[in-house]
């Protein structure tokens, strides 16, 4: 293994664990776990907000599935982008500015994700904290924001750990 404490952003070293196969399919497991749970918090919402125990007028509609649906796309753009490609002016890939192509797709990505949490808080606020929704009626907001924070933090972990360097790739690109 070669030094590489110039090329390091950091004093630190990077730990040992975060290059081993078992982490990543940890993290991979993680991510996954994230996702239906967002998706289970959500459809819970949507599924009481249409049931005969929800005594409120205040239902689930298009408008509380737009942010999540923008979340998912953001996460999808997030996660088909390799790390590789994104200093991939190096390396001889097809055609020009390709690392430039990945941070923008990867931009977009992130902006969808962020936009459909920020959508999510503003249906929150705009739709149940605006018109005084009672707590039962309430948690149809809540669960849009929580299921965002969560699709994006399932993102974020499911990149991450995609990402993960470790020598078992080396050897089958040799």
């Amino acid at each position: 293994m070669s030094d590489l404490s110039g090329n390091r952003l950091f004093k630190f070293p990077k730990p040992q664990w975060m290059n081993s196969a078992n982490t990543r399919t940890a993290g991979v497991y993680l991510a996954g776990a994230l996702f239906s749970i967002a998706l289970f918090v959500f459809i819970d919402a949507a599924t009481f907000s249409k049931s005969h125990l929800n005594g409120s007028d205040y239902h689930v509609n298009f408008v509380d599935w737009i942010p999540g649906i923008f979340s998912v796309l953001g996460m999808l753009i997030i996660n088909s982008i390799d790390k590789s490609r994104l200093s991939a002016d190096n390396f001889s890939y097809s055609g020009d500015g390709v690392a430039w192509k990945a941070r923008v797709i990867l931009f977009m990505g992130f902006a969808a994700m962020a936009g459909g949490l920020a959508g999510a808080v503003t249906v929150l606020v705009l739709k149940y904290v605006v018109q005084d929704a009672s707590w039962p009626a309430l948690w149809f907001g809540v669960a849009n924001v929580a299921a965002n924070s969560l699709v994006m933090l399932s993102s974020v972990v499911l990149w991450v750990s995609q990402n993960m360097e470790d020598d078992y790739t080396y050897n089958l690109a040799l």
